[in-house]
């Protein structure tokens, strides 16, 4: 370790995507990371400020691989539509030869341009014909590669991938081994909120190199078109769930005059209903004595039961 030269981490965007790191964008189809992702590439060409980060920068190249959209029908449209100096972003012709996260061409095209940021959309479509995306010791092997890349030309590699439909914590909600969460240092999240589909939602699922960030929401609405809006309450947990905090006692209060609604329930059906919706305890008891709900006990058992109605 005394051979061992320290250097500062630096930022592209802080605290979401740190330069010389990997770090992964996902969400389910549609939510609108890509077109985030677009958003961001425009500013940064420009050099203009990122969303929630008052430093200044300069203008960087950005090398964009997309496998799912077009560039001329959607990747340029969008672009141009973010103002985006499109001098300064860069594509690797993939006409004859796929690209792969471990293929030179990367390495041969940062240097030939002196790109700052890499980005892979999506993951999968990146790793080769032959690498198992399920494989722990496969993908290790391709993101440690990927990874010194990334530190050797203290380039920014961001990984957009999509999200598999099981429940629990976010970091097993990624498509393939969990293998691709370890190797990152920031891992952000893109999901829209149930209420209010026009809303989107990034959300810092991992950091590694600094407290994790304030989830920023931005709008984007088929007729007005996208908009950043700024830092919002939200955790990692409730965007996936696609209810606020705010909502959630709004959630409660309808949970319980739907079971209520023709007479008293079981109390332990009530709770067993709420752990269903992603209600905690504490916020269906506040909801329970707005509600002026009382607790009868019959049997040994507790029931609930709306007060009578005026």
């Amino acid at each position: 370790m005394e051979d061992v030269e320290v250097r500062e981490v630096e930022w592209l965007w802080y605290p979401y995507i740190p330069y010389g790191k990997i770090t992964i964008i996902q969400g389910d189809p549609g939510e609108g990371k890509t077109t985030a992702v677009l958003q961001l590439s425009a500013l940064l060409s420009k050099g203009e400020k990122l969303p929630c980060d008052d430093r200044d920068i300069e203008p960087v190249n950005i090398i964009y691989q997309t496998a799912e959209d077009g560039l001329n029908d959607t990747v340029k449209p969008r672009l141009v539509a973010a103002n985006a100096d499109c001098t300064k972003i860069k594509v690797i012709d993939e006409t004859d030869k796929s690209l792969t996260m471990i293929d030179e061409h990367i390495e041969e095209a940062i240097l030939e341009t002196g790109a700052r940021v890499v980005i892979l959309d999506p993951i999968q479509a990146y790793l080769g014909a032959e690498v198992n995306m399920n494989s722990a010791n496969e993908i290790r092997d391709v993101t440690k590669q990927l990874g010194h890349l990334a530190d050797r030309y203290n380039c920014a590699i961001i990984l957009i991938g999509h999200m598999n439909k099981g429940g629990g914590k976010a970091s097993y909600r990624g498509l393939g081994s969990i293998d691709f969460q370890a190797v990152a240092r920031s891992v952000l999240i893109v999901g829209r909120l149930k209420d209010n589909p026009t809303m989107r939602i990034i959300a810092q699922g991992k950091s590694s190199l600094a407290p994790e960030g304030d989830s920023i929401a931005f709008e984007l609405n088929k007729d007005t078109g996208f908009r950043w809006i700024g830092k919002c309450e939200m955790s990692v947990e409730e965007l996936l769930s696609g209810t606020p905090k705010d909502n959630k006692s709004q959630l409660a209060e309808r949970l319980l005059n739907e079971m209520l609604e023709d007479g008293k329930r079981l109390q332990s059906d009530i709770l067993a209903k709420a752990k269903d919706w992603d209600i905690s305890k504490r916020v269906l008891d506040e909801a329970k004595k707005k509600l002026g709900v009382k607790s009868t006990k019959t049997a040994n058992k507790w029931y609930w039961e709306l007060p009578p109605k005026e």
